[in-house]
């Protein structure tokens, strides 16, 4: 019998697998019933909590301790052990904010806009010109999508689905509470955001994963596979790119910049500028980016680069 196929993915999936998912499917599920019980701040200190407590049966923190080495080889031990902590917990608060749509818009609605990136997104706006708002895994990623639905932006949001299907099921239908459209990386989630892109929309777009089709561009002074896609997109369809970026506070608010725009030239160094404005938010926090990605695999080991002049010969 055929392995089971999950349709968003696109990943086979045999039977261990699959039920392996539904079970953490359901266990995931009753953790977020019970959390959204709580008022707001207790909620976010469980999510925490309970994040930072999975992250000790994974390889989480193994590999939060590998990329650090990689790219803060002089990071004292402490601050490493630290971040272990923090970024599961952020992690862990973002889920559960997502997890609240309808509060989480309501509290980001009244948070303002910062950045020079303002007028030129109200200018897009006026004249129906298409936008990429583009983000990493850092802070809230979904935050300013929320914020600008808020303000009555027309934004729509692309992702990479979860190999876990009914998760990923489970995720989105609770995100699109948010705001639609919602676009799957895959060829009629594509098509279907073209379309929305072409008639002026506005698409938030995470840029930070690996991606086996991309390029190996510099990211903090390694190579990483990253998407040429947002600045081929910007080119076609004459999109204003703005690096946009939620960032959370101790207060639990959120900062929401919008950083200038980017002009789409070569696909290259337009992505280059993008990987450069993520690297500089990374390390002013590094505590609210997800360093249990897998970013850094070009080749066996991931290679320094020099400067974007050796782009050329990538």
């Amino acid at each position: 019998m055929k392995s089971p196929i999950n349709k968003s993915s696109g990943h086979s999936r045999n039977r261990l697998e699959t039920a392996l998912d539904w079970v953490t499917d359901r266990i995931l599920r009753a953790a977020l019933w019970l959390m959204l019980r709580f008022p707001w701040r207790q909620r976010l200190a469980i999510a925490a909590w309970f994040l930072r407590l999975l992250s000790r049966f994974t390889n989480w923190r193994g590999r939060i301790r590998e990329n650090l080495k990689l790219i803060m080889p002089d990071l004292p031990e402490a601050e490493i052990r630290r971040l272990q902590r923090e970024v599961p917990a952020s992690f862990g608060r973002t889920m559960i904010e997502l997890y609240s749509p309808e509060e989480f818009s309501r509290r980001i609605a009244a948070e303002p806009l910062q950045g020079p990136g303002i007028a030129a997104l109200e200018e897009a706006h006026r004249q129906g010109r298409p936008v990429l708002l583009v983000t990493g895994h850092i802070g809230n990623y979904d935050a300013m999508r929320a914020a600008l639905i808020a303000r009555g932006y027309p934004v729509g949001g692309l992702y990479k689905p979860m190999v876990n299907r009914f998760f990923n099921d489970h995720y989105v239908s609770t995100i699109e509470r948010i705001g639609e459209p919602l676009f799957p990386r895959n060829r009629n989630g594509m098509a279907e955001m073209l379309r929305f892109l072409k008639g002026g929309g506005m698409l938030g777009v995470v840029l930070d994963q690996h991606m086996y089709s991309g390029v190996p561009l510099d990211f903090m002074g390694h190579q990483a596979m990253t998407s040429l896609s947002v600045a081929e997109m910007a080119l076609k369809y004459n999109a204003l790119i703005v690096p946009a970026y939620g960032i959370r506070r101790p207060d639990l608010g959120f900062d929401l910049i919008t950083e200038a725009p980017i002009p789409a030239g070569d696909p290259l160094v337009t992505t280059q500028a993008l990987n450069d404005s993520l690297a500089a938010q990374v390390r002013k926090h590094p505590d609210q980016w997800i360093w249990m990605h897998r970013r850094w695999r070009v080749g066996a080991a991931a290679a320094p680069v020099a400067d974007l002049s050796d782009a050329d010969d990538l």
